[in-house]
């Protein structure tokens, strides 16, 4: 088989090659060809400066620029009050399994927790470390394919935490549930998806890697006045009120990392905001839900009312069809697919920058192997 180095291909004939790929990972993931363009361009030469983004001094106006203007998007996309700071931090949710409850959770205290998948059952770990986790529901006992309904959190629970999508297992929190507690929320792959009263939660994280910008940042959004409460020592890169003091410019930032998320954030802004993002994410969600369950072949993993809009995950009803279908698949552009190991089968991620193009796609490729082994 010939190679071709696309590389060297005339513009025209690579974004061809680059169409006929549709891009269903479920992080890192798709982002919108814009970003990518005006990224790589900045990677050459970064607004006529001569010099690349991956070069310029994180303390010059020029990146300063940048990073204010991201988190100045990210309070008009999320519409937040003046409590609420943004930060762009280094690493992803995983490091805000630790640096959440070393914040707000002194070592005689309780935070509750809603068990709905493998990220929160880390939060929950990590969280035991700083004081006492008490898991206030669970959808374990059926590997996570509802998301509970009946529960009560203590009146003296420090917080709630939801982990409001859960990426491997394919269920969402559709309603966030009322409570007078502190909510804090690990938001990372369904982040800008839909319109949610954002100002109700005290903190929020996010990796950026599903549906913000690329791997190594993570967006905090967190009510200043929640933060100083704990007792504790806590060092001076872990506390987040030295972050909001320093514009989230403590240490060196995540240069490039932040300049894509503000780009695709700017695409969002032009898209229509959230709103207009959440009604597309509809459209997708309920197009491929709907091939599934018509389908002789396959079955959904979740419970309906509890699906995913960002993370679409369905098994076939025949095992042996499912390697024939993931080759069948591959060999028409479709890529990601293949489903987490807990749950097996597979797993279409949704995120915002997936046009409903690739959906349809997907949606036409499973019709016609149904018809190929008929």
């Amino acid at each position: 088989m010939v190679q071709i180095d696309s590389v060297h291909l005339p513009p025209k004939i690579q974004l061809l090659i680059m169409s006929a790929i549709h891009n269903f990972n479920a992080g890192p993931s798709i982002l919108p060809k814009s970003v990518f363009e005006e990224a790589s361009k900045a990677i050459l030469n970064f607004n006529n400066t001569g010099l690349s983004i991956l070069e310029i001094g994180h303390r010059t106006s020029i990146f300063q620029q940048v990073m204010d203007e991201a988190r100045a998007l990210v309070k008009e996309l999320m519409q937040l009050d003046d409590d609420h700071e943004v930060l762009f931090l280094h690493g992803g949710a995983s490091t805000q399994f630790m640096q959440v409850p070393m914040n707000l959770l002194d070592d005689k205290e309780t935070a509750a927790f809603t068990d709905t998948g493998v990220w929160s059952t880390k939060a929950i770990k990590e969280a035991k470390l700083f004081g006492k986790a008490e898991v206030v529901c669970s959808s374990k006992d059926s590997n996570y394919t509802y998301i509970p309904k009946d529960f009560a959190v203590p009146n003296d629970a420090k917080y709630l935490h939801l982990t409001t999508n859960n990426t491997i297992y394919g269920s969402q929190w559709q309603k966030i549930p009322k409570t007078s507690n502190s909510m804090v929320a690990d938001m990372s792959s369904d982040i800008f998806s839909r319109v949610l009263d954002f100002n109700s939660f005290d903190l929020i994280y996010a990796g950026a890697q599903k549906n913000m910008g690329p791997a190594g940042v993570n967006l905090v959004v967190v009510n200043k006045n929640v933060l100083g409460k704990v007792k504790r020592a806590i060092p001076t890169i872990m506390d987040y009120r030295n972050h909001i003091k320093e514009g989230s410019m403590l240490n060196t930032p995540p240069v490039f990392a932040v300049y894509v998320c503000m780009l695709t954030l700017r695409w969002l802004k032009a898209q229509g905001g959230v709103a207009a993002i959440e009604k597309l994410n509809n459209e997708k969600a309920a197009l491929l839900y709907k091939a599934i369950d018509e389908s002789p072949l396959f079955t959904g993993t979740v419970n309906k009312e509890d699906r995913s809009k960002m993370n679409v995950c369905f098994v076939m009803n025949d095992a042996s069809l499912e390697e024939p279908f993931l080759k069948f698949t591959k060999e028409r552009g479709i890529v990601g697919i293949k489903g987490h190991r807990l749950v097996g089968g597979f797993r279409a991620s949704l995120y915002n920058a997936l046009p409903i193009s690739s959906v349809e796609v997907l949606v036409k490729l499973i019709k016609e192997f149904e018809k190929s082994v008929a």
